[in-house]
């Protein structure tokens, strides 16, 4: 890390960039952004803390904002509306390589942010029966014969949100040449297709590198469990009762009954999610970091990883399955969080 920038206060000076199109993200003071929580801990701690609005047409001007500066958290998530990361990714590499601390730097989400982290940590303990696609041609060869022996399957594009390029698809006649899918993204109801059909409209998505192919959780009307992770620790936990992949019911959509309802947040200390805790503290994220190749330093220091119910054990427990990693733009989070941030940047920063 480079020497505190001379304009910094004596614990470093840090930049909260996100985007500057979002009015979700728009206000008029710190007490006023959505991340108000995030300035108050950081200032706190002594750091001093600046808003930063990206856009990849001021691009070179938030470069040199964030020159500035000795670290930057990242609440950016382009991949909507036809954008991708191209550039910003690109800046965040330019200002780590003159010595700025970058949380999340885009070398750790290619590694951990995407679907195929899915099947590259398939061997864990939170891991199921993962399949990946490189390409058509496997896709072509390898997937209907899948879905015929192995029931219904979810399939995710490598990087997207939203629920964009995520299906749900089960067999809807006996020869297996018609299929009924379900996409992720509010509104949606199933339709049947022809399989050749489907497959053929997935198939653009391999210019996000591939598919990956998991059973779908029989569970999935118990909710998702949204576990928050500050570097290599839990701060936090939410629940949400969620619709995506689930049929819609008879009266639409668009219906009360078919919304997601409220993400609940509990501490990390929940009783309900202790095994879940411990499991992720102490074996899957020092496994997942070993097996990516990354270090505790390098870690986000906001992420979450998003499970559902699997099958109960044979002694009753409830098993997980890991559905997503998100490391790019986590919010909301639990209310601890914003104190696990603040310590963690005023470490990072003077490391």
């Amino acid at each position: 890390m480079r020497d505190i920038a001379a304009n910094a206060s004596e614990a470093g000076k840090l930049a909260l960039l996100w985007p500057r199109d979002a009015p979700k993200w728009r206000a008029a003071t710190p007490r006023d952004y959505r991340l108000h929580r995030v300035f108050d801990a950081v200032a706190a701690l002594g750091i001093e803390a600046e808003p930063a609005l990206y856009a990849d047409d001021v691009a070179d001007q938030v470069r040199e904002q964030l020159l500035r500066c000795d670290g930057v958290l990242v609440w950016v998530d382009p991949l909507s509306e036809g954008r991708d990361r191209v550039v910003l990714d690109a800046l965040l590499r330019d200002v780590a390589s003159n010595g700025v601390w970058v949380s999340t730097h885009p070398d750790v989400i290619v590694k951990m942010g995407v679907k195929e982290v899915l099947y590259r940590t398939k061997h864990l303990g939170w891991g199921t029966d993962t399949h990946l696609y490189r390409d058509v041609g496997a896709f072509r060869e390898e997937f209907p014969q899948r879905l015929r022996v192995a029931g219904p399957r979810v399939l995710k594009q490598n990087r997207g949100n939203g629920g964009e390029g995520v299906w749900k698809i089960e067999l809807a006649g006996q020869n297996g040449a018609t299929v009924r899918v379900l996409h992720a993204p509010r509104g949606s109801v199933p339709r049947d297709m022809r399989l050749g059909d489907f497959m053929r409209l997935c198939e653009p998505y391999f210019a996000n590198g591939c598919l990956v192919d998991q059973p779908f959780q029989v569970r999935l009307p118990d909710g998702m469990i949204r576990c928050y992770m500050g570097a290599e620790k839990v701060v936090g936990f939410g629940h949400q009762f969620i619709k995506a992949l689930i049929t819609p019911p008879p009266e639409g959509p668009d219906s009360e009954a078919a919304q997601p309802g409220p993400r609940i947040m509990h501490p990390a200390a929940a009783p309900e999610f202790q095994v879940l805790r411990t499991k992720m503290e102490s074996e899957w994220t020092p496994q997942m970091m070993q097996l990516l190749d990354i270090d505790a330093g390098s870690l986000p220091i906001i992420w979450d990883a998003d499970f559902l119910y699997g099958p109960r054990d044979a002694t009753g427990q409830d098993t997980y399955a890991l559905c997503e990693i998100n490391v790019s733009s986590v919010f909301p989070f639990p209310d601890h969080a914003p104190s696990e941030i603040a310590r963690l940047a005023l470490a990072r920063l003077h490391l």
